[in-house]
């Protein structure tokens, strides 16, 4: 089970995944969002230092060039898209990079075959969020399991949303060949940036 910490705010926590061994972590370029790591992370510091953890740059419908100028600035290794990027642009990122394409599940999603085939053959990973079960979760509504299960799709995924430490055994009982791992962040902080370092450990300990 593969782990992807997002909202990384300061160089000393990206230290602390490392150590804790965390898959990837991920960095939001997007300048509206509390997570905004572009005021706060020094380029020059990001793109020198010596990780096992996958750096992740989050962006929101870049233009090519832009997206280019943070991948060389902070040396990403990887770049997620949440926006409406087209499969051209995934694609052209893809020839720098390992691309994450994100979708929102909504509530009249019928196929998550049919919403990811524009991009089978651009990206290496697909992201898929909503509310993980019942109640309101990260992004309001819910994700469906079921409908996750009988997907095909065929590359690996992550899952996002509304996961807190409760969720370690249904998340267990995701029976799909091509579940990857899944996507932390508001859950697991004290405040935007500032991630609890204990409870992601114990979280990890619980998947694993």
């Amino acid at each position: 089970m593969n782990i992807k910490v997002c909202g990384i705010t300061t160089f000393k926590q990206l230290q602390q995944l490392d150590g804790l061994e965390i898959d990837m972590a991920g960095m939001v370029f997007i300048p509206d969002s509390p997570w905004y790591a572009g005021n706060t992370l020094s380029a020059a510091e990001i793109s020198k230092a010596d990780f096992d953890v996958k750096k992740v740059g989050i962006l929101r419908d870049p233009s090519l060039s832009d997206a280019l100028d943070i991948i060389d600035a902070y040396k990403l290794d990887v770049v997620q898209l949440v926006g409406q990027e087209s499969a051209s642009l995934c694609d052209d990122l893809s020839t720098e990079v390992e691309v994450i394409k994100s979708f929102y599940l909504q509530d009249d999603t019928s196929s998550i075959d049919e919403l990811v085939a524009p991009y089978d053959a651009v990206c290496d990973y697909y992201l898929f969020s909503g509310a993980l079960g019942a109640g309101n979760g990260l992004y309001g509504t819910p994700l469906s399991v079921s409908l996750l299960k009988k997907a095909r799709i065929e590359k690996p995924f992550f899952i996002a949303g509304g996961i807190d430490a409760t969720k370690a055994s249904m998340i267990r009982g995701i029976d799909h060949p091509d579940f990857f791992g899944v996507d932390l962040n508001t859950e697991f902080e004290v405040a935007p940036g500032e991630k609890d370092l204990k409870s992601l450990l114990q979280f990890r300990q619980q998947l694993r």
